[in-house]
């Protein structure tokens, strides 16, 4: 659930009989955050081009977009699976497919939706997967179904990964499943104000998740502590060349590539102001080695620079495929609870992938001892995240309709 804030594709070179050289993305912004600038569009040619190319000035409009304000409409068990897909997941890849039953909703994993090296033991996956499925049982409910939740239902290799079993009842809503059309990553700058410690406690439901546990690091000093390991996990990852790779592939740097796909990360989810957002859309698409730069510098700048907090989903058991489902479960919970409250919050698992990345390779643990070094005895990491009041709300990710995953 790494986050690269750059456009896939080629930067093109500038003609030598140019009179003006061209900027890059990081030059202008970096000209915005000194003075700002005046965007003149112009009619016709490559600007132009680009204006439509990127959808600069309408961002988060299309059908890909549509199920984030459509998934209240349709009825019955169709209709959960709708919420079920506005789901958090690593890099936005959705790896989901719902099978509807007269009394009951399967949930598979789509593994050919991966990031591959960078979460090589499939942990992310399987926690996007817990995650539908709280906004499944969340939205079950709201619809006049008692659902009943059996995961791993053939065994911890087998599929489905959860069973949802539904009978009548009378509709029940909640804080958490208001949320669902409004809950978005939030990766842009946080204010300064602090979010008291029962507040902190109260996002966080573990009653009923066996082996689970919330682990919040609020004080300056562990919060630096885990900025600095933060910011050297991102860094590691992008000198990871594979990594790097894997990390980059799920970005999609045209309008035309989100509307077809409807999946990935995209610079309207970055938490960029409007200026900066158009600005960064209309310049030449960046390269992977300049992606991973701005990345890096926003961890830097940015997140760590920003953070309230950190919550860390810990437990003893993290290789288990049945715990990282709860745990998925608690994340999507705690997501859901902190935006009902004004609270954003940002997925950053650059440890744990580095954690596994170094497990799945062989090599001399680095990050594992040093997280360990700021958790509970006992506790391993399964997931971290950042929360804070936030400077500006964020754009909706793309996202498939329930008809395009459910068989």
């Amino acid at each position: 659930m790494t986050t690269t804030p750059m456009e896939t594709g080629t930067a093109t070179e500038p003609d030598p009989a140019d009179q003006e050289p061209t900027r890059t993305r990081r030059q202008v912004l970096r000209l915005l955050g000194i003075g700002g600038a005046t965007i003149v569009v112009a009619g016709t040619g490559a600007l132009s081009y680009r204006v439509y190319d990127t959808a600069a000035l309408s961002p988060g409009r299309g059908d890909a977009y549509d199920p984030w304000t459509q998934w209240r409409d349709t009825p019955g068990l169709l209709g959960a699976v709708a919420a079920a897909v506005l789901a958090a997941s690593p890099h936005n890849t959705q790896p989901w497919i719902f099978g509807i039953r007269p009394d009951a909703v399967d949930v598979y994993l789509d593994a050919s939706r991966g990031t591959g090296t960078v979460d090589p033991l499939a942990r992310e996956q399987h926690m996007g997967i817990g995650c539908a499925i709280e906004n499944l049982v969340l939205a079950c409910r709201a619809r006049g179904f008692r659902p009943q939740v059996t995961l791993l239902p053939d065994g911890p290799s087998g599929r489905p990964m959860a069973e949802v079993a539904v009978t009548a009842g009378p509709p029940s809503g909640s804080a958490q499943y208001d949320a669902v059309g409004d809950r978005h990553t939030n990766r842009g700058p946080y204010q300064s104000q602090t979010i008291p410690a029962e507040k902190l406690a109260a996002l966080a439901e573990v009653d009923g998740r066996s082996g689970l546990a919330v682990h919040w690091i609020a004080d300056a000093e562990p919060r630096a502590a885990l900025g600095r390991l933060l910011v050297d996990a991102a860094t590691a990852l992008v000198e990871d060349e594979q990594q790097s790779r894997d990390n980059f592939a799920w970005f999609r740097g045209t309008n035309d590539e989100i509307q077809r796909y409807r999946d990935g990360l995209t610079l309207g989810g970055q938490g960029f102001s409007p200026l900066v957002l158009a600005m960064s859309k209309l310049l030449p698409a960046s390269s992977r080695e300049a992606g991973d730069r701005f990345w890096l510098k926003q961890t830097k700048t940015v997140h760590t620079a920003t953070a309230a907090a950190y919550g860390v989903i810990t437990t003893a058991t993290p290789d288990d495929r049945r715990t990282q489902l709860e745990a998925g479960r608690l994340l999507q919970h705690i997501h859901l609870t902190a935006t009902s409250q004004g609270i954003a919050l940002h997925h950053m698992n650059q440890i744990t992938e580095r954690i596994d990345r170094e497990r799945s390779t062989g090599v001399a643990p680095i990050f594992a001892p040093r997280f360990a070094e700021l958790l509970p005895d006992g506790g391993q990491p399964l997931l971290t995240f950042r929360v804070g009041y936030a400077v500006r709300t964020v754009a909706p990710s793309p996202r498939r309709t329930a008809e395009q995953v459910t068989r």
